[in-house]
């Protein structure tokens, strides 16, 4: 099957750069969330980098005319996916969430669709469950900003299909991506090994070990990185950070997991990094 049409449902950061992405790559895409304003405000992010790699000479005027008119969005569900050959869903991280979006994809979505979600941390077999076509169900990760970083991690479900996996890696590398191939677990790989040091960065902070500034500053040169676990906390969101540790502290039941106390209590303030302007660092 040729994948042409695209549907990203999902506008926030993960949302908009994978959409950014496909239509840079030459397919076409539609991007929907539940509001307008949620809408323009990711057109408005993916406007931003376009124009700042027509600064930087990567992109010319008439490539950027191009990919934009690749690209709309939508509130209305069926018109997102009722002609896309590709679903990718990029919604808040947790399973009732997908799971209840993906039942009412069921309604409008073609016997031949595949659909593909970015989650992180949560089963794939567990979502493929109630998908209509359980084989034509996959995970693929993007990693963030999704634009720029170079791996996919690839997660086959129970179900998941060879000819559904071919397809998807061929997206993928189309995309610019390398693909990881791993197994259907909580965190997969990259967010096993990495939200908990992110975690443990917050209990430094916590503790009055150092500054946000320094710790991240010794992170970078430590792991010769250009940012560290603190600002990149910021990036990804502190509520997704913290989903994604009650994710595997639920699924392992291993204290190595427990979110650190002062995570939970920022995000009870509301203090979720860059999208809301304050984090462990403020932003305008």
């Amino acid at each position: 099957m040729a994948i042409e049409n695209i549907a990203v449902l999902g506008a926030g950061i993960m949302g908009s750069g994978i959409a950014q992405l496909s239509a840079i790559s030459g397919y076409n895409v539609i991007m929907a969330d539940i509001s307008d304003p949620i809408l323009n405000r990711a057109m408005r992010t993916i406007d931003k980098y376009l124009l700042k790699d027509i600064e930087k000479q990567k992109l010319t005027h008439s490539e950027y005319d191009e990919i934009k008119s690749r690209l709309d969005v939508t509130t209305n569900l069926k018109k997102a996916i009722e002609n896309a050959h590709l679903i990718i869903e990029a919604v808040p991280e947790k399973l009732e969430t997908k799971k209840a979006l993906i039942i009412e994809t069921n309604e409008f979505v073609s016997d031949e669709a595949i659909f593909a979600s970015n989650t992180s941390s949560l089963s794939i077999t567990a979502m493929a469950s109630v998908y209509r076509h359980p084989d034509r169900f996959i995970g693929l990760h993007f990693f963030q900003p999704v634009p720029i970083m170079k791996p996919v991690e690839l997660v086959r479900g129970l179900s998941t299909s060879e000819e559904t996996a071919r397809v998807v890696v061929s997206v993928s590398e189309r995309m610019g991506k390398t693909v990881i191939n791993v197994k259907d677990s909580p965190g997969l790989v990259w967010n096993r090994i990495f939200i908990p040091m992110m975690n443990e960065a917050i209990y430094t902070y916590m503790e009055g070990l150092a500054t946000a500034e320094d710790i991240d500053k010794l992170a970078r040169l430590a792991n010769a990185t250009p940012i560290g676990p603190l600002a990149l906390a910021d990036l990804i969101g502190l509520d997704t950070v913290l989903m994604i540790m009650e994710a595997l502290y639920f699924e392992f039941s291993d204290s190595k997991y427990r979110p650190c106390p002062l995570l939970r209590k920022m995000v009870r303030a509301g203090y979720l990094g860059r999208k809301t302007g304050k984090g462990f660092f403020e932003y305008q």
